[in-house]
């Protein structure tokens, strides 16, 4: 299978060229202008191959093999679904095969260029001969033949010719008209919007940068040595290190692009922004400038991360900005506003907590979860010995404390009710893909006394550990730690150390199994992250490939087949070392059976668990589809059957549950939208429970042409998991009742 981890970077260069919803097209745009190298990129392409050959966990030679490899990783993220280049420019790229590790050495990215400008060219091709078609009318389609379209052409040759090639993209023109009348859309709409839409696509082509084409390359090279080494430019290099801190200094804004407006997305709480009331949600920018006499700067039509770097700057200064409201007429003059920027924290990104509460019997148990989605650290406030630098460590141990009612904070209003310890808490990983490794380790230590967390070889063979030693324990209580399939790399230390020590139970499913450590290496231009060592579990276990095995284990939702480190191109292997000393804390294996028990005999009856393995063998039986019929009728039978599956499914719940059952999906819709805009209940964690479980379901209904899709399951992965969460606590509270009769049943 091909790379998945190097796709969301190449996604997002080619994002620029091809996703919907970007700048409408300039009329005073001509034909696109084939890119060539900056200055620096041959300088910044020898430093990444120096830094590869001598530094990465892996010793490759540089020689005939890496660059075979290299372009195979270079066509993949150029053209994934073989829509664009023939059989006959691939043979004219194969002369480039086994001499493109002699090109880098003396820095000539010519090779380079010529791939990608040949890529350029077909996208403006197809894409002006899209338009061309609508131009004429979308009437000679013909939605009675039986006719079809290739879900997932990545295992696919490439197009033989290119009449081929022509019949592929008429083939997903069909799909997309297709998919907005089943959208019922009238014919005299659909064809405006796709105009919309293909010129769009063409205009942010045309923005493409050589920095964009650039990295691309080098990240097809830096692939070839292992799927998590990249190289970032100085754009991505700021946006990852804004990831990694959860701070940044501007506005507090997040923008997207609508048509050719710079857009106000969302707010950042407590940010410049937000606090001077006098920007919302949906207001467009038409321009910026800087300090208080700057000249304004249009940015109409420009890209956004252009756009990005004008609104950002140093702390204290001012931006001023042109805005016009959502609902604004054709030529109503703009809003002049003055923001001092300032360095803002991206809290809705950093831990959070909560309180679920279980009855059993006449008691009430109390289980706080923090939710981790990533392992972050402002290192650069660290070493400027700022005091309150962020951390995930330093958020989740003032969280702790407030859980265990010990926060110095005063509460928010005189009357408030007492504060109520917790009795266990829950550590939330689903979906955490990792971060920094020091942060693992500091986590670690907040539910250990002492000890080694982890260890790492590099290279050479040697083992360095990571070791808790201040003897202090933040929370000595039941503690659960749930993971899914896309929990990784610091997930899994954290996950791993706590189920070598015994310190708790582990929940959920099979983890991602990346067991490498990546290092940032700063650059003449940007920098590389990459690979130098592998880390092993004080056990001396691998997570590489293998990941953790939750103690308790959830249904499947990802398809481990899918997703995971086994299914990456050129992945480490999987290997074990020798354990190091440890403490093991009381053995949980004989309460394991019987949390394993109690677990299955609760999900037996329990509606939200069938429900969610419904809706995932409904997700699983859709994606299995491996093409789409382009025949209206075949297609409105294929949703009716799909609608009266998941209405079923749906009603079985509300039956289980004593709720009443719904006719058809619209009133469900409407219910749960009434819902959304009520106030919160004792029902409320079923809508979230819908909400994962629709979560998982890819629109097979969607924009099937689109080579950058967004499935249900990334737009709603914010959305709580209530179900498997709910169940977290459950178990957590078995532990609990379990551990204390064994304690009084002690001699």
């Amino acid at each position: 299978m091909r790379n998945p981890l190097l796709r969301p970077l190449s996604a997002a260069l080619l994002a620029l060229s091809l996703t919907a919803g970007a700048q409408a097209l300039g009329p005073e745009e001509g034909p696109l202008t084939p890119l060539a190298p900056e200055a620096e990129h041959p300088e910044t392409a020898l430093a990444v191959l120096e830094q590869l050959a001598r530094h990465h966990y892996v010793r490759r030679a540089i020689d005939d093999t890496l660059s075979s490899d290299t372009l195979d990783h270079y066509l993949d993220a150029l053209d994934p679904q073989r829509a664009y280049f023939l059989e006959g420019d691939i043979a004219q790229f194969e002369r480039h095969r086994y001499t493109l590790d002699d090109a880098l050495r003396r820095g000539d990215l010519t090779p380079a260029f010529e791939i990608f400008n040949r890529y350029q060219a077909a996208a403006e091709a197809q894409l002006e001969a899209l338009l061309a078609f609508l131009d004429s009318g979308i009437e000679t389609l013909d939605f009675s033949k039986e006719e079809y379209l290739a879900m997932d052409r990545s295992e696919e040759p490439f197009l033989a010719s290119a009449e081929a090639r022509e019949d592929l993209w008429r083939r997903r023109l069909k799909a997309s008209v297709l998919s907005l009348k089943l959208a019922d859309k009238a014919d005299d709409e659909i064809g405006p919007l796709l105009v919309k839409r293909y010129k769009n696509r063409l205009h942010r082509l045309k923005q493409t940068t050589a920095e964009d084409a650039f990295q691309l390359f080098m990240n097809a090279l830096a692939a070839s040595y292992d799927p998590h080494t990249q190289y970032f430019s100085p754009r991505t290099s700021e946006n990852f290190n804004i990831q990694m801190s959860l701070s940044l200094e501007g506005i507090g804004a997040v923008l997207r692009v609508e048509d050719e407006y710079t857009t106000i997305a969302s707010l950042v709480p407590a940010g410049p922004a937000e606090k001077s009331k006098q920007i919302k949600p949906s207001d467009r920018i038409s321009a910026v400038a800087q300090g208080e006499d700057g000249e304004f700067v249009d940015v109409v039509g420009w890209r956004l991360d252009d756009v990005v770097d004008l609104i950002r700057g140093p702390a204290g200064t001012t931006v001023r900005l042109e805005v016009l409201p959502p609902d604004s007429e054709a030529g109503a003059p703009p809003r002049v506003l003055s923001l001092v920027r300032e360095a803002v924290k991206l809290e809705e990104q950093s831990a959070q907590s909560e309180v679920i509460e279980v009855p059993r019997g006449q008691d009430t148990y109390r289980i706080g979860v923090i939710d981790i989605p990533t392992f972050y650290i402002d290192f650069k406030a660290l070493q400027q010995g700022d005091p309150e630098y962020k951390s995930t460590t330093r958020d989740v141990q003032r969280l702790i404390e407030s859980l265990r009612c010990e926060a110095t904070e005063a509460p928010d209003a005189d009357d408030a009710a007492p504060c109520e310890p917790v009795d266990g808490i829950v550590i939330d990983l689903r979906n955490n893909g990792g971060g920094s490794l020091q942060e693992a380790n500091a986590l670690t230590g907040l539910f250990i006394e002492a000890g080694p967390t982890v260890q790492i070889r590099s290279a050479s063979g040697r083992v360095d550990l990571f070791n808790d030693e201040d003897g202090q324990v933040a929370w000595e209580g039941p503690l659960a730690v749930l993971v899914n399939r896309l929990s990784a790399s610091a997930s899994e230390i954290f996950a791993g150390a706590i189920q070598d020590y015994q310190r708790g139970l582990v929940l959920g499913g099979q983890t991602f199994g990346k067991g490498t450590v990546q290092t940032l290496i700063p650059l003449n231009r940007g920098q590389l992250k990459m690979t130098q060592a592998k880390f092993y579990r004080v056990s001396g276990q691998s997570t590489q490939h293998q990941g953790v095995i939750p103690d308790i284990e959830y249904p499947e939702v990802y398809d481990r087949d899918e997703i995971g480190e086994s299914t990456l191109d050129d992945a480490l292997p999987w290997d074990v070392i020798r354990p190091t000393r440890y403490r093991r804390g009381p053995n949980l294996a004989p309460l394991l059976a019987l949390l394993e028990d109690r677990h299955e005999t609760r999900v037996e009856t329990d509606p939200d668990f069938a429900y969610l393995e419904a809706m995932v063998d409904r997700a699983r039986a859709r994606s299995a589809r491996n093409r789409l019929s382009l025949n209206e009728g075949q297609r409105r039978l294929e949703r009716e059957e799909d609608e009266a599956l998941r209405l079923a499914i749906e009603n079985t719940r509300r039956e289980a549950k004593g709720l009443p059952v719904v006719a058809s999906l619209e009133a469900l819709e409407k219910d749960e939208d009434e819902a959304s805009e009520g106030h919160q209940d004792e029902d409320s964690t079923e809508d979230a429970t819908i909400k994962a479980a629709s979560a998982l379901v890819e629109d097979l209904e969607g924009d099937a042409e689109s080579d950058v899709a967004v499935t249900e399951e990334e737009e709603n992965d914010e959305d709580d998991r209530d179900a498997l969460l709910a169940e977290g606590a459950e178990i957590l509270v078995d532990y609990l009742s379990l551990r204390q009769t064994a304690a009084v049943s002690a001699p």
